[in-house]
């Protein structure tokens, strides 16, 4: 009969050959062929991902050397098809002006429990094995997994959400329309908030604003390279780049306004306008006071202020997948006014990460 069930398939008479496969399902339901063709039968039915979990179940369990030849040569036409149609949708996402250009494909923690449904889906998409799947999602923060054209990665993206995988993208040209205003001061916290900032061209002004105005605390820490002198092999001197220091900075996301107000421990002038620091209650000693207390007591008084908005503080995981990839972007300015002796990417990352946390609530995601 499974001759039959060959036969019925090469003429691409279906409805005969999976007749014909619940029979044979019933009276032989170990025989590899008969596991084979109904992989087949839901393959021209157009489940292609359970004939792609009956080709790959097979190829573990067969040792008929054709029924293995067979299975392989069905992934294969599988592939073939999710790569036309990804093609396909991608032709049809780039016609759309809204995904011309760059962007970011970032993949959501995924729970621990999810995490071996996800991977093989993840894997599945990504045509990645499922040990290297795995690895690639995060447990914690975001990672950027992928940069590239903006349709590409819109295509991957609703592949991974149609699997249930948390991820989203975002495209580059949106980032750089968020205008960033570097605060120098608080100049007055009531009624209304007035702030002396710049802006991108370097211009000095002021800019005033409600409390309420603020949706999203974002901050971060940049690291502060040195070149320092360490003994090597054989007790040779060596020159080698080591982080000496953080930098604190804080942004306050106004998405009615689209822009950033960013605040950094390094150039934010505590001695001007309104004072944070603990001069207020005369029991530390101004030669005392240094920039951490400082900060300390304007972080104490923002979360005063701002108790209910959400704090985005997961930027050193998402950072350490975004390095490499910031390479290729020349494009993303980073607004960070630090003195270092060479440019980094860490300035660039925490821009794209804020910007991202900026894009992904005005989507509505978080």
């Amino acid at each position: 009969m499974i001759e039959q069930v060959a036969a019925a398939f090469d003429r691409k008479d279906y409805k005969t050959a999976i007749q014909l496969l619940k029979q044979l399902q019933k009276q032989s339901p170990d025989n590899p062929w008969v596991k084979f063709y109904i992989g087949r039968a839901q393959e021209v039915s157009g489940k292609l991902e359970s004939a792609e979990a009956a080709y790959r179940k097979l190829l573990q369990e067969t040792t008929n050397p054709k029924v293995a030849i067979q299975a392989r040569e069905g992934l294969q036409r599988l592939e073939n098809i999710a790569k036309e149609r990804r093609q396909q949708a991608i032709s049809q996402a780039t016609a759309d002006p809204a995904n011309a250009g760059i962007g970011f494909l970032i993949l959501e923690p995924v729970p621990s429990e999810a995490r071996q449904t996800a991977a093989q889906a993840f894997a599945r998409i990504m045509k990645l094995d499922p040990y290297t799947a795995r690895l690639q999602l995060p447990s914690r923060g975001w990672r950027l997994y992928r940069t590239g054209a903006m349709a590409e990665l819109q295509i991957y993206g609703q592949n991974l959400r149609s699997a249930d995988i948390p991820v989203f993208w975002a495209a580059l040209a949106a980032i750089q329309t968020i205008r960033v205003f570097q605060v120098h001061h608080f100049q007055s916290v009531s009624p209304q908030v007035t702030i002396i900032c710049q802006d991108e061209t370097n211009q000095l002004g002021s800019l005033t604003f409600d409390w309420s105005e603020v949706k999203s605390r974002v901050e971060g820490m940049l690291p502060i390279f040195e070149d320092v002198v360490d003994l090597g092999v054989f007790n040779k001197l060596k020159r080698k780049e080591q982080t000496q220091d953080y930098v604190h900075v804080l942004d306050l996301h106004l998405p009615k306004r689209n822009c950033i107000l960013r605040v950094c421990d390094r150039t934010y002038q505590f001695h001007q306008g309104v004072i944070f620091n603990a001069r207020q209650d005369g029991q530390t000693p101004p030669n005392q006071i240094t920039t951490r207390i400082q900060w300390n007591q304007w972080l104490g008084f923002l979360h005063h202020q701002l108790p209910s908005v959400p704090i985005w503080s997961d930027f050193m995981p998402f950072a350490e997948t975004a390095l490499d990839h910031l390479d290729l972007i020349k494009d993303l300015e980073a607004h960070i006014d630090l003195l270092r002796k060479a440019p980094t990417n860490w300035d660039a990352a925490f821009q794209l990460y804020s910007g991202l946390v900026f894009e992904y609530a005005r989507t509505g995601r978080s």
